[in-house]
């Protein structure tokens, strides 16, 4: 047991742990940037997508602490989340955009929300949701400035992705055993 530890420990500790600079992040970031243009409707879209990516990140410090019932407080929550947003704003193509990622992200949120007392699946649905999350802040911007994280280690080194209001990484995939594991893969502005 100690052994596979300290391999998984050493596989992730091997230099990735840093974060990425350089011309890459610079140049992805000012593409997504350039993706986007800044209308008055996406800044309203963003104000409103806010309460849903707090709740998200209240689930991503969650299961970086360890916290199975507060992961599930905050799947609850990003479940009330969308169901509140107001589309009423929102474009023709814009709402069949939204409504495509609200459907699947709400339903990992509800899974989530009803399994407290088992972490590892609650990661499992977290690892989808984060892929709609990622969709629903690059199509309408997420309130303010995030990052785009990558673990390497996780779903047995296929690795997974998340969403971060710190630089800093706090990884909701291996929570405590690997806290800093991953690498920064985007900013999101």
């Amino acid at each position: 047991m100690a052994a596979a530890s300290t391999i998984f420990f050493a596989a992730c500790n091997n230099g990735n742990n840093e974060s990425k600079t350089g011309s890459d992040t610079t140049q992805s970031t000012q593409a997504s940037a350039s993706n986007t243009p800044a209308t008055a409707d996406n800044q309203q879209s963003a104000s409103s997508i806010k309460g849903i990516v707090s709740s998200y990140l209240e689930m991503k410090n969650a299961l970086a602490g360890d916290n199975d019932k507060g992961t599930a407080a905050a799947g609850d929550a990003m479940v009330t989340a969308f169901q509140q947003f107001d589309k009423s704003s929102l474009t023709a193509e814009q709402k069949k955009n939204y409504e495509d990622i609200e459907s699947d992200a709400k339903e990992h949120a509800e899974h989530i929300g009803k399994n407290a007392g088992n972490i590892k699946h609650q990661r499992e649905h977290f690892d989808m949701l984060s892929k709609d999350m990622y969709e629903l802040v690059k199509t309408f911007g997420g309130g303010q400035h995030l990052y785009y994280d990558h673990c390497p280690m996780y779903n047995n080194g296929k690795g997974a992705d998340w969403i971060s209001e710190t630089k800093e990484i706090a990884n909701p995939y291996l929570g405590k055993e690997m806290p800093t594991c991953g690498t920064v893969k985007e900013e999101l502005k």
